[in-house]
């Protein structure tokens, strides 16, 4: 199964600024897709509600990752990457 994973523009800007590797979060959106597939990784996450509804929050200590899981097309979206604080402001 090969998942395809993308970014906005948003959550790029962010892990650009910060100086954060794609590939290290493209690890963590892995390990999400193995928990949900059954396997014991140890991963913070989390399904939102309100007006993030049908996305899932990964945590990494300060760090929001929110994303859309799409299980039929087995594909993954990274709506936006941020600190705690300001990760949910839409």
């Amino acid at each position: 199964m090969n998942w395809k994973i993308s970014f906005s523009r948003d959550a790029l800007k962010f892990i650009e600024k910060e100086k954060i590797a794609e590939t290290e979060i493209i690890d963590i959106i892995r390990k999400a897709i193995f928990v949900f597939q059954g396997e014991d990784f140890n991963i913070d996450i989390k399904k939102l509600k309100g007006r993030w509804l049908g996305f899932y929050r990964i945590r990494i200590g300060k760090i929001r990752i929110l994303t859309e899981f799409d299980f039929d097309n087995l594909s993954v979206f990274i709506e936006r990457i941020d600190w705690r604080g300001r990760a949910y402001n839409r």
